[in-house]
C-alpha cells in the first residue's frame, strides 16, 4: 500500500520543479514513481498515421521518484507531512498525516 495514492496534492521537495504543486495523476507502485499533473511534462515525436495523418508532439508526463514528492495537508498554506498508517478499533489501517499529530486523511 502506497503513501501517496491517485488524487492526492502533492508538493515536490527536490530538483528543478521544487516548490510546485499539483494533483497526482498516476502512481506506479512496484517502480515507487509518480506521474504529477503539470510537473515533468514533455513532448514525444509522433509518426502520422490514420488516426493521426499530420503526426506531430504529443505531451506525455514523465515520472518522478515518490520520495521527492510530499503530501499537502492544508491547501491554504501549502503545508506538507509525512504519512504513517494506523490501525482503527475495528482492525482498519487509514493513513494519518504526522506532522499533524497523527491526524487522518481522506
Amino acid at each position: 500500500m502506497s503513501n501517496i495514492r491517485k488524487d492526492d496534492l502533492v508538493k515536490v521537495i527536490v530538483g528543478k520543479n521544487k516548490g510546485t504543486t499539483g494533483k497526482v495523476v498516476g502512481v506506479n507502485s512496484k517502480a515507487r514513481t509518480v506521474l504529477v499533473e503539470g510537473v515533468g511534462v514533455s513532448h514525444r515525436h509522433v509518426k502520422p498515421s490514420q488516426l493521426n495523418p499530420r503526426g506531430g508532439k504529443k505531451d506525455i508526463h514523465i515520472p518522478l521518484d515518490i520520495s521527492k514528492v510530499a503530501l499537502v495537508v492544508d491547501e491554504k498554506s501549502g503545508k506538507t507531512s509525512r504519512v504513517g498508517f494506523v490501525k482503527n478499533a475495528d482492525g482498519d489501517k487509514t493513513r494519518v498525516a504526522r506532522q499533524l499529530k497523527n491526524k487522518e486523511i481522506k
